[in-house]
């Protein structure tokens, strides 16, 4: 099994090390000290009970790899439109691919039944170029549920949360090929449930990401802080309820419910919120992949949120004082 993971950051390396150690042939696109250091000392990931290296094969070229069977794209969201091109040498006629779900996927209304069947996302696909440059019928869907940092060159450091990638094909059913990558990431030592309504968990890991992110962000509180801000979870809860309203407006189903997943989340106390994160270290936050997925979706379902609007605005004019939102 032959898979490429495209943008070998923390949780592309997490991956990537954990399929290396089910024998897959691993091959790592990296760029500057991150590279070198995987190219000579190999990838080490550790936390949560485990600590190991493995050899990959790391490279700036996608050139110099060929195709794959699967391909991982682990980038930012609004960096995938910039490697489509360079990307074409690891894509087969059987290649699978599997893009990055911090928001609502390009490929969402592939083959899915009812009025907005096959419907393009062009806030999120500008000028439809993924779905031709990948093609929908190459994509499977994972939720990427990780917290995980690169420490340092070719290290990959998991936080105590536990990592999942639930994982499965947009039309719901068993494939081959599905099945082979559950197996290989299972092997490897990661919780890869497989799915028959990827969907369902691509809106729980949106709606999270969302509306606690943007929380952690305006209010730059950890986790366990809002144990204590009753009010501050309400306005996460208004959130929440609007959005799930645009799911269920398009026929989806959450598998979690609300309450649950707001206990889970500040109930990890000491856990920090990804966009928090970026905010103290100086680096882009990633918004408008959420602030484009709920304008795509509420259009589509006819559902308006003015309470997510409101907090997208509110962020977005924080993020631009702050000098970590360039939109």
């Amino acid at each position: 099994m032959k898979v490429c993971i495209y943008g070998a950051g923390a949780i592309g390396g997490h991956i990537g090390g954990h399929l290396a150690r089910s024998g897959a042939e691993v091959s790592l696109i990296a760029r500057g000290p991150h590279l070198e250091a995987m190219q000579q000392r190999g990838l080490r990931v550790y936390g949560d009970g485990v600590d190991f290296t493995v050899p990959v094969t790391a490279t700036d070229n996608p050139a110099d790899l060929g195709p794959q069977d699967y391909v991982f794209i682990t980038l930012k969201s609004h960096q995938v439109d910039g490697v489509l091109e360079k990307m074409q040498p690891l894509l087969g006629p059987e290649t699978a691919v599997i893009p990055p779900t911090t928001g609502i996927p390009w490929w969402y209304f592939y083959g899915l039944e009812g009025p907005n069947k096959n419907r393009r996302l062009a806030r999120l696909d500008p000028g439809a170029r993924q779905w031709d440059l990948i093609g929908p019928q190459r994509a499977i869907g994972c939720a990427f549920w990780t917290a995980a940092e690169v420490t340092e060159p070719g290290v990959i450091h998991q936080d105590g949360l536990r990592a999942s990638y639930p994982i499965g094909e947009p039309d719901g059913s068993e494939s081959p090929r599905l099945v082979r990558l559950v197996e290989a990431m299972t092997a490897g030592g990661l919780h890869a449930p497989l799915q028959k309504d990827i969907r369902g968990q691509i809106w729980t890991k949106m709606i999270n990401s969302l509306c606690w992110n943007q929380a952690a962000f305006l209010t730059e509180a950890i986790n366990g802080e809002f144990q204590t801000s009753p009010d501050v979870v309400e306005v996460v809860r208004r959130m929440m309820v609007e959005m799930e309203d645009v799911a269920k407006a398009l026929g989806a189903t959450i598998p979690v419910p609300m309450e649950k997943r707001i206990t889970m989340t500040v109930n990890a106390t000491d856990h920090t919120m990804s966009m928090l994160q970026d905010l103290q270290r100086g680096r882009p936050i990633e918004i408008d992949v959420l602030a484009d997925s709920v304008a795509e979706m509420s259009a589509a379902a006819g559902v308006e949120t003015p309470t997510v609007n409101a907090l997208l605005a509110l962020t977005k004019l924080k993020g631009k004082i702050r000098g970590v939102y360039g939109g």
